[in-house]
């Protein structure tokens, strides 16, 4: 399908043109809106935002959970040229205004369980606060200023493919966040790169489990759903086992997009235990022949507690683990992953379920250029930079940064580690500020390591860092699931966990050592008592533990 231009308004009315009467955005459980009606709420919208004096290149926050008037919000903001600033909901009080401050966002969209963040709030520029449940006003504007659903703007706007559509703020691994400026182009080039690794139809289902202030959900769960005319679902409620399982049963979606830790956790929890708890059944999976037989009637059952007609489960954000990944394939599980970062809006490589190599992130999408700089002569490895229309326009506000990770000739440092295969599917190592260079010029990545010991019983994370010149493992272990384990113990149940752990804690270090290198062998063993925290794409932020 050929586009006049990358804008979301020309993706919109090519949509609304084919699809007009199909569902777009719906809550479980509610009556969907169709494409007709989510664009009457984008011009309502438009004209709501022109009261307020809302222009062209004005920047407009979201800070709301996940529900259909996210998405009609966001367009209302980038159909009129205004810039979309997208807020996590897990960043605090205090981060808030900060970035409020630093877009300079003259209004911003809040949902009901959010509001408490802006409360005391002031910056310079910020006049409005409008609830986004139903476009009220909370705070600012004139008195008498309504949202009129049947309303539709004063004015014509002209958005063009390099005009500004939104600033992502980063809630990375290394610290401070970074307001990355992402142009129409590159986000409308992603979704279409989306599009050809996985082609989508108007009958596809999505159900939306990650914050759609993400780059990746954006893109990929709002942006290529909306070109192609299928229906995106939203839980309304965080994606805990007892909101998620009815919904999968209920929607059936064919589509959904997720991180690592998701699925690390059902084959963990339920998948793993079922093959391993009883001496015999754990010999019997320890067969090659038979684990395929098993792990395949497992997949059945996991197709099944997604709703059974799930065609794509999109991975992506960190490194799938690699035993995980192996059940995966032989379960037949329709998984996919994909690499990029929120610089490069945020796809670059990818592969669909029918293209899967394990440990792979799949070929560099076709329009973008990725090569490997510096590579290691023994094994190929260097840091992966890219090119294409996708990639960022640079930091908000930050020429220097900005420096340090685009070249004049548009190149993205990515500070991923990888190597590329004769058939150019890439294989990431990890980051570079990660990796840690032993005493002997040996080269040692921790995530690998890591995830080699969550594979261990009972560890739910781990964390390897270097301290004095020894490797350190910290680990948390899950300590609800000893405790159900050993529940029969009843009184003794508490001292006995502590005494498991301990004991779990000195038999990890012989498991580990015996499956790496003697490089990466870890000297110390330390229990972190609490999960670690995490992004948004649920991988650890290592700055707050190196």
């Amino acid at each position: 399908m050929d586009y006049p231009t990358l804008t979301f308004p020309a993706f919109f009315a090519e949509t609304l043109g084919r699809y007009a009467d199909r569902p777009a955005l719906t809550s479980v459980g509610g009556a969907p809106l169709s494409y007709t009606e989510v664009h009457q709420r984008i011009m309502a919208l438009m004209a709501l935002l022109e009261k307020l004096n809302i222009g062209p290149g004005d920047k407009v926050a979201i800070l709301s959970s996940n529900m259909p008037n996210w998405g009609i919000s966001y367009y209302a903001i980038t159909f009129m040229g205004a810039v979309a600033v997208p807020l996590l909901p897990e960043f605090l009080p205090a981060e808030i205004t900060m970035l409020l401050e630093h877009s300079e966002s003259k209004a911003v969209f809040v949902s009901e369980n959010l509001a408490y963040k802006l409360k005391g709030v002031e910056t310079k520029e910020l006049n409005s606060i409008i609830r986004i449940e139903d476009f009220s006003l909370v705070a600012g504007g004139e008195t008498g200023i309504t949202y009129d659903k049947q309303a539709s703007p004063a004015q014509t706007y002209k958005v063009l493919e390099d005009d500004l559509a939104a600033i992502i703020y980063t809630s990375g691994t290394t610290g401070k966040p970074k307001g990355v400026m992402l142009s129409h182009k590159n986000i409308c080039f992603t979704a279409i790169k989306g599009h050809e690794i996985q082609h989508i139809k108007e009958t596809d289902r999505f159900l939306c489990i990650l914050p759609l202030s993400h780059t990746y959900e954006n893109t990929l769960g709002l942006i290529l759903p909306m070109y192609r005319g299928a229906c995106v679902y939203y839980l309304g409620k965080p994606p805990t086992p007892a909101v998620l399982l009815p919904a999968l049963q209920e929607v059936k979606p064919t589509t959904i997009l997720t991180v690592p830790l998701i699925i690390e956790k059902i084959y963990r929890s339920k998948i793993l235990p079922a093959f391993t708890d009883k001496p015999v059944m754990r010999t019997i999976y320890q067969i090659p022949p038979f684990r395929k037989v098993l792990n395949r009637i497992a997949g059945k059952k996991l197709m099944k507690t997604f709703g059974g007609q799930l065609t794509f489960f999109g991975i992506g954000g960190a490194k799938l683990n690699r035993a995980v990944e192996k059940f995966l394939i032989e379960a037949r599980f329709p998984y996919a992953v994909g690499y990029g970062l929120t610089e490069s809006a945020p796809l670059l490589a990818g592969f669909n379920p029918q293209q899967a190599r394990l440990q792979s992130t799949g070929p560099a999408c076709i329009g973008v250029t990725l090569k490997i700089v510096n590579p290691d002569p023994k094994t190929g490895e260097g840091e992966i930079w890219a090119n294409g229309p996708n990639v960022m326009k640079g930091y908000y506000k930050e020429p220097v940064l900005t420096r340090e990770v685009l070249t004049e000739d548009g190149w993205l440092k990515t500070g991923d580690l990888a190597s590329v295969d004769d058939s150019g599917y890439v294989f990431i190592k990890g980051r570079v500020k990660s990796m840690i260079v032993r005493s002997n010029g040996e080269n040692v990545y921790p995530e690998d390591i890591e995830s080699v010991i969550n594979n261990f019983r009972h560890v739910a994370e781990s964390l390897v860092l270097e301290q004095k010149g020894k490797l350190v493992a910290l680990v948390h272990f899950n300590q609800e699931e000893i405790e159900q384990r050993y529940h029969h113990l009843k009184d003794e149940v508490a001292n006995y966990v502590d005494l498991k752990i301990e004991e779990l804690r000195m038999e990890l270090q012989h498991y580990v050592n015996a499956r790496v290198n003697k490089f990466s062998q870890v000297q110390i063993v330390r229990t972190q008592n609490d999960p670690f925290q995490k992004t948004a794409t649920q991988k650890i932020k290592r700055f707050l533990y190196t």
